[in-house]
């Protein structure tokens, strides 16, 4: 049904920069980025003209090495793969070892393009359309039925390129945990592990899937201009999502009232 997974609450920086008081900049725009993995790497098409807020949110944790030695926390082979939001902590005894990046100030849902097979788009907050921070997901079918309209639309923001849904392929392939005792999956009730059958293990980096990085290739915002993806399925036709005012203070509401926040959708 529902995947839940909890992110801490960021710092007082993060509150005054979703009220408006503080901006975002990121180093520069990228086209093409390459999301390297123990598995292999991936190059990624961003589509800076269509989505420019979340790919210069995204370039943001790129650029600042954020997304460097996080995991694919979540894999469904019908569904997603989903990375960008946790880091083994190096603790092997804690239930699983895994916890939270810092994030920044959500940004505005830009829902203009499908979530066909291929595509990488924004995980957020269930019932909250401006809310995507940092985790992101892969589409391994086409979802749009179902992510184009759900809260508001899943903002696409770029594609998998050349033979690249091979390695994502290949993460989706792998078995997920299936602890003997369930409370050690945590939060992460579709992990994906490396070298992994059943029963409960001590978990390590060894069975995690890393993400060592995340680089740019190409800093051109042009490069991308053969792509024609297609257009969300949304019945709002794919106009973003501002939520004025009143999601300005919904957001600030939440960074000061909720320790633990839910990133949710539905398959």
């Amino acid at each position: 049904m529902i995947h839940t997974i909890k992110a801490l609450s960021t710092s007082t920086k993060t509150l005054l920069a979703a009220l408006g008081l503080l901006s975002i900049s990121s180093v520069s725009y990228a086209t093409t980025v390459q999301i390297q993995t123990v598995l292999g790497d991936f190059e990624v098409n961003l589509y800076d003209k269509k989505t420019p807020e979340t790919v210069k949110n995204f370039l943001s944790y790129v650029n600042s090495g954020a997304y460097t030695d996080t995991v694919i926390h979540r894999s469904n082979s019908k569904f997603i793969i989903q990375g960008g939001g946790f880091k083994y902590t190096g603790t092997p005894s804690v239930r699983p070892p895994l916890a939270a990046i810092s994030s920044r100030a959500p940004v505005i849902n830009e829902p203009v393009l499908s979530n066909v097979r291929g595509t990488i788009a924004m995980a957020k907050i269930g019932s909250n359309p401006n809310s995507a921070t940092n985790q992101w997901f892969i589409n391994l079918t086409d979802n749009s039925a179902n992510l184009d309209s759900q809260n508001s639309g899943f903002t696409v923001f770029g594609q998998v390129t050349g033979n690249g849904m091979a390695i994502v392929e290949a993460i989706a392939a792998l078995k997920n945990y299936s602890p003997t005792n369930s409370a050690d999956l945590g939060n992460f009730p579709e992990l994906p592990l490396r070298g992994y059958n059943s029963g409960t293990i001590s978990i390590d980096e060894k069975h995690l899937v890393v993400v060592t990085g995340v680089v740019v290739l190409n800093p051109s915002p042009d490069t991308a201009d053969g792509l024609n993806p297609p257009l969300s399925k949304n019945k709002n036709d794919g106009k973003k999502s501002s939520g004025g005012s009143t999601g300005i203070l919904l957001i600030a509401s939440l960074l000061l009232l909720v320790t633990a926040r839910r990133f949710r959708f539905t398959r």
